[in-house]
């Protein structure tokens, strides 16, 4: 038998050169659509040609890879060692498109993003402190929303990505991406563990193919254009530093932040090892620094993806070699656009049918984690209860905040940083607060079968 004490936790398990390629392509092809869509949004809106969009979204693979393995692999203090994928956040994309289109341009966007990651680099170690204020109650109600507010995504996906498109919610699309999941089940009814482990790349390799022979996607262009192509440094002019941008991109980096720090928790909890306030320290200085730079290469602020937290979920592949095996992957992508161009060509619909089971496993795990709680306490029922109803709001109408200060919109444009909020003051006022407190345990956990 194995002595516990030599035991390798999940993490930080090697697979294997093959392996760790194979299911680190499964990652990129999960969250390849999220972290081209930041740079194509802000591109657009600052009226750069398809060209130099195209430079954007080079820069995102690029930089996402190497934020990727700085996170996975890290150095001394600085990166969890901990499979999270980092890419573009969407967190800023409002923010930075307020900034291209009031006259600062993306100079002025990469100012911003640089001095907010700076700062945001030296709170981390104050920031992590928040760490007890997170008990499962909290991170339980903060992963279920991680995964409702990522659903929309692919259902809007299975509808083929565009609403302006004429094939928008055709039934040929939504056919496409169920067949897509069907296939993703088919493959989980398998004997074979490594099939099931893989049943997410394989089933969106499947429905490429399928959607081929169909006559779905167009891979007319994969071939058209440089095969072999170098980030440039500063290829949209020299960072400006305006005092407002810095401000409004400074509440962004908090937001990231609190996302960040829930994403590192709730991986945690899925790989079932210990994360405490140094760990997410570490964590969030790789997301800061990784940020501050980006805008050299000409990429915006970095995150952890919430999306490949439910691949980790739902393929039970904890190693972090296998995703910084993901991120050597995105940096290739980064150095190659035609591989680029060839991932993009895959229909979006067959992500959409994937993307279904991967966004409600995250939401899953975080109701596995809320089945822990005493809901005897009628306290526990409320906090759940009112913390996610406050994040579902934004995922189901965006424009609830519209008329509130920019720094609320900001703050709860997103349903995970509203349920984050939301579940941490509630816990706050129930729990630590002497006038609220009771004799009972604040945040009983049920005992768990032997």
């Amino acid at each position: 038998m194995t002595d516990p004490k030599n035991a390798v936790s999940p993490e930080h398990e090697y697979l294997g050169a093959g392996k760790s390629l194979a299911y680190g392509l499964q990652h990129v092809l999960t969250m390849y659509g999220g972290i081209i869509a930041p740079p194509l949004i802000v591109g657009t809106a600052a009226g750069l040609s398809p060209a130099e969009i195209g430079l954007l979204i080079a820069a995102a693979l690029f930089v996402g890879g190497l934020a990727t393995i700085l996170q996975t692999i890290g150095v001394k203090y600085v990166g969890a060692k901990l499979p999270l994928v980092q890419g573009v956040s969407f967190a800023g994309v409002a923010t930075m498109i307020a900034i291209v289109t009031s006259g600062g341009g993306l100079q002025a966007v990469y100012g911003a993003v640089i001095v907010a990651s700076l700062i945001g680099f030296f709170l981390a170690p104050y920031f992590s402190k928040i760490i007890r204020f997170f008990p499962p109650i909290v991170t339980g109600c903060v992963i279920t929303v991680i995964g409702l507010s990522l659903l929309p995504v692919a259902v809007r996906w299975m509808m083929g990505g565009n609403s302006k498109a004429p094939d928008w919610g055709s039934a040929e699309n939504i056919c496409l991406a169920l067949a897509t999941l069907a296939i993703v089940i088919a493959l989980n009814l398998s004997r074979n563990a490594t099939v099931r482990r893989l049943s997410i790349l394989l089933a969106i390799v499947l429905g490429t193919v399928m959607a081929y022979l169909l006559g779905f996607g167009d891979f007319s262009k994969v071939a058209s254009g440089q095969w072999i192509q170098f980030p440039s440094f500063f290829a949209f002019g020299m960072p400006t530093f305006e005092v407002s941008a810095i401000l409004a991109m400074l509440i962004v980096t908090l937001v990231i932040m609190t996302e960040t720090t829930a994403d590192v928790i709730a991986i945690g909890e899925i790989v079932g090892t210990k994360v405490d306030s140094d760990r997410i320290t570490d964590g969030l200085r790789a997301d800061m620094l990784s940020s501050a730079v980006a805008p050299i290469f000409g990429s915006f602020m970095q995150s952890a993806f919430a999306q490949n937290v439910g691949l980790v979920a739902i393929t039970g592949v904890k190693s972090r070699f296998v995703v910084a095996a993901g991120g050597m992957i995105l940096v290739v992508l980064g150095l190659l656009p035609i591989m680029g161009r060839l991932v993009a060509a895959i229909p979006v619909p067959v992500l959409g049918g994937a993307g279904l089971v991967l966004f409600g496993t995250v939401a899953a795990s975080g109701i596995r984690t809320l089945a822990k709680i005493d809901y005897n306490e009628q306290k526990n029922l409320i906090i759940v209860a009112t913390a996610i109803a406050a994040g579902m709001i934004p995922i189901i109408d965006h424009s609830f905040y519209a008329n509130f200060p920019k720094w609320v919109q900001t703050l709860f444009h997103s349903g995970i940083s509203s349920t984050c909020v939301m579940a941490i003051l509630l816990n706050i006022v129930f729990n630590h607060l002497s006038f609220s407190r009771v004799k009972t345990p604040a945040v009983q956990t049920l005992k768990q079968p032997h």
